[in-house]
């Protein structure tokens, strides 16, 4: 029997509904497998942890997460909270904490979802964005001065490090040459950030000598953005830094039909540490607690989860019990123009999931 112990941390707004979803739904793979069991604990961390106590997570957090296999994320965000203590009081301090240095989220057309590019065919939207996790534009170097004065003065420095370029790069080729396309993409901005960016690219290069299998090419960050739109097809494997993987992912994810239905993985490659997986979009206090949440993205988080556990068979009867899910136009929730519930979309997918195993055993 193989126990995995799994961290849950909804978070604020809607990540108190989309991850106990996603936990009901490892639930239901459970009892529908054969020697797979999860342990589940529970963080309250978030904006109402703060309201208490002054802080987003405790102190030691770190420590109580450090001895899960994973961690089931929702989202940081509330509007009685500034945004830069929600993300670097919870998220950014487990990703930073954790070393998940490498954000991979994937973004493809499922069954069932139009998608605003008309020309596009099912097949030419299937990407996965790399992001540099860990620094860059995200390094937290900067600061202000004489706050409040005609002089007063903000920055905020992008910090890049050869070993940090060189791993993230590494992870990219390596990724896409595991993909049936085995090519790659490097979104940069060398042209006018002549000095960080310019390093980047060259990391790039010579990084690419060590898979020669993989096909590879360079593209500035804001004709990226035109060639998703109008060349969707050309694009397989992305890599870009903190900030530009961050805003091209949630382009991907409009593409693909719905911020509600995309995943990303915080992965620790070297498996120091646990890795946390959630779905990209924002704690959407508008919609919380009223059923109306998408949690399909949680659910695909969950696959990724499962995947990096090394359980496949797994993580291929949840994505399969996905996509039944969406190929249903009767189970899409609001962003998706149908009128579904969280709940009846989480009781849909579990249904599929319990199906399937059902199916196996009969065969």
């Amino acid at each position: 029997m193989k126990t995995y112990r799994i961290a849950t941390i909804p978070g604020d707004g809607i990540g108190k509904e989309v991850v106990p979803a996603g936990r009901q739904l490892l639930e239901a793979l459970a009892a529908s497998s054969t020697g797979l069991q999860f342990e589940f604990e529970d963080f309250r961390w978030g904006g109402d942890w703060f309201r208490a106590h002054g802080e987003m997570m405790p102190a030691d957090g770190l420590e109580a997460l450090r001895g899960k296999d994973a961690i089931l994320f929702g989202s940081a965000g509330d509007p009685h909270i500034p945004d830069h203590v929600t993300l670097w009081g919870l998220r950014l301090k487990i990703c930073q904490g954790f070393d998940q240095y490498a954000n991979v989220r994937p973004t493809r057309i499922l069954p069932g979802i139009d998608g605003p590019l008309k020309r596009c065919g099912p097949n030419d939207l299937d990407w996965v964005i790399v992001r540099e996790n860990s620094e860059g534009e995200y390094a937290g170097v900067g600061g202000r001065v004489h706050q409040g004065h005609p002089n007063e003065a903000a920055t905020d420095v992008s910090m890049m490090t050869r070993s940090g370029v060189e791993r993230i790069m590494r992870f990219a080729f390596a990724l896409a040459e595991s993909r049936p396309r085995r090519q790659l993409t490097v979104v940069t901005k060398s042209n006018a950030q002549r000095h960080a960016m310019v390093m980047w690219d060259e990391i790039a290069a010579q990084v690419a000598r060590e898979f020669p299998d993989v096909k590879w090419d360079k593209e500035l960050v804001d004709a990226a953005t035109a060639r998703m739109v109008n060349r969707p097809a050309t694009l397989d494997t992305i890599v870009a830094t903190n900030l530009h993987a961050d805003i091209l992912s949630d382009l991907a994810a409009a593409l693909a039909g719905s911020l509600g239905i995309a995943p990303t993985a915080n992965i620790d490659p070297e498996r120091r540490y646990p890795s946390m997986f959630e779905p990209i979009h924002g704690s959407a206090f508008d919609i919380m607690g009223k059923g109306l949440a998408n949690p399909i993205g949680t659910f695909w988080s969950v696959v990724m989860l499962l995947e990096h556990l090394g359980e496949y068979e797994a993580a291929a009867r949840v994505m399969a019990a996905v996509e039944a899910a969406t190929a249903d136009k009767s189970l899409h929730t609001r962003d998706l123009g149908g009128n579904a519930t969280t709940a009846q979309v989480t009781r849909a997918v579990c249904g599929f999931v319990a199906a399937s195993a059902q199916q196996r055993q009969a065969a």
